[in-house]
């Protein structure tokens, strides 16, 4: 009888204890090597599993961060019609869901007529596309109210349509990732979307004061969560391999490292011209880049400037922390970013870094403290890295500065809690 009794305790002890534990819903695209994508791995982590049931939605089940989702959350099946919303439509198509494939088309059209409309400096960063084709899809996707009612709903990656019309939930809020003040989008087809939400999480004031140009209607809803790092899983994945056949250490090379997608903003078909005027500066490095994408751009400018000795592809990384540990100098000549995670990952590690002077650069960097901002032009890129890496006392003190600065924000994640 007694054993009976413990154990029947113990049963409704933690029956109530998960009564008792609130539940959130996350969802994202896929799971792909990226900055959002980090972020998501950031929160995840940071989040207790002791006060919450985290559900886990990938649209679609690809990337290598799939296997760097904790144990404690419950990673929810892939449905297959949202698999379909960003893969090829003519594999759609051989599969069998014909009508997804005619929205998307649908989608396509619509946004050529929008586009047509357009100015040309708005044509050059209009992401409005994303936003038409998730619209135009949205009705043939299926329900998830299955999975019950949510304390909280988190759409972590925009289109945001998905958590506001699929999901049950006692709150609602949305990610914003990115620097609006260099995009361009439809606001009158975006804003219901924005609006329908309880708030809207920005990573940064910069990207609040630039969204909110944009949408200005929104400005009650807006609350900030920087993306959550944690100093010790970064520098513990740093021990977790050698990278140095890949990065190897050579006499008098200053190692330079550049983590993003080979994308626009990322600008890497820039760095081949860069590295011409650092050499043309008389410094010997190299330069190492870890990312993926089209690269058509990039070899043809590699090649034209014959700079192979120079710049290296190193891939796709699932874990790029130990090459920015082997790294002297990292570097992010991005066009613009939200709040770029590989920086403050490289500060973290005690890095010295140095970013271009893109809109949001000084809400990440103070130049000369913890990092050096540079302009955007890309020969003045060289120059002001060329200095940096002359000026050796410049260096040490921002090394000396990471030592003893504490770069975690864990706590961002009481915000979370806040709102359930």
């Amino acid at each position: 009888m007694k054993n009976r009794y413990v154990d029947s305790y113990n049963y409704f002890t933690v029956l109530n204890k998960k009564r008792m534990k609130k539940r959130i819903f996350i969802n994202i695209h896929y799971l792909e090597i990226g900055g959002a994508e980090r972020a998501l791995l950031g929160l995840l982590s940071a989040l207790d599993p002791d006060k919450v049931d985290i559900d886990l939605f990938v649209n679609q089940h690809t990337g290598e961060f799939m296997s760097l989702v904790p144990d404690y959350v419950n990673l929810l099946s892939e449905v297959a019609e949202y698999s379909c919303i960003e893969r090829p439509i003519k594999n759609i198509v051989k599969e069998g869901y014909i009508s997804i494939a005619l929205r998307r088309l649908w989608a396509k059209y619509k946004y050529r007529q929008y586009f047509k409309t357009l100015t040309v400096d708005k044509c050059c960063y209009d992401s409005s596309i994303f936003q038409y084709v998730m619209n135009a899809v949205e009705g043939a996707l299926p329900s998830l109210e299955y999975l019950g009612e949510y304390d909280l709903a988190i759409s972590f990656l925009q289109p945001h349509n998905i958590v506001l019309n699929k999901i049950r939930a006692k709150k609602k809020i949305c990610w914003i990732h990115t620097d609006y003040s260099t995009i361009h989008v439809n606001h009158d087809l975006e804003l219901p979307v924005w609006n329908a939400f309880n708030h809207i999480v920005s990573i940064s004031d910069d990207c609040i004061k630039s969204f909110l140009q944009t949408f200005p209607e929104l400005k009650d809803k807006i609350m900030l969560i920087e993306n959550i790092l944690s100093p010790f899983f970064v520098r513990n994945q740093a021990e977790l391999g050698n990278v140095e056949q890949e990065m190897p250490n050579e006499p008098d090379v200053v190692k330079i490292l550049t983590i993003g997608r080979f994308s626009l903003p990322k600008r890497i078909e820039s760095i081949p011209y860069i590295c011409t005027e650092m050499e043309r500066l008389g410094i010997n490095f190299k330069w190492y880049i870890i990312g993926y994408g089209p690269d058509k751009d990039i070899q043809e400018a590699l090649d034209k400037y014959n700079m192979r000795h120079r710049m290296i592809l190193l891939g796709k990384k699932t874990n790029p922390y130990p090459y920015i540990k082997a790294c002297d100098i990292y570097v992010q000549p991005s066009i613009y970013e939200g709040k770029s995670v590989t920086v403050r990952e490289a500060q973290i590690l005690y890095k010295p870094v140095v970013i271009t002077n893109y809109p949001t650069a000084k809400s990440q960097v103070s130049s000369g403290l913890d990092g050096v901002i540079v302009p955007l032009d890309e020969q003045e890129i060289a120059k002001g890295i060329v200095r940096f890496i002359k000026n050796t006392l410049l260096r040490d003190t921002i090394i000396d500065y990471l030592h003893v600065h504490d770069y975690g924000n864990e706590v961002e994640v009481e915000k979370i809690y806040a709102l359930l």
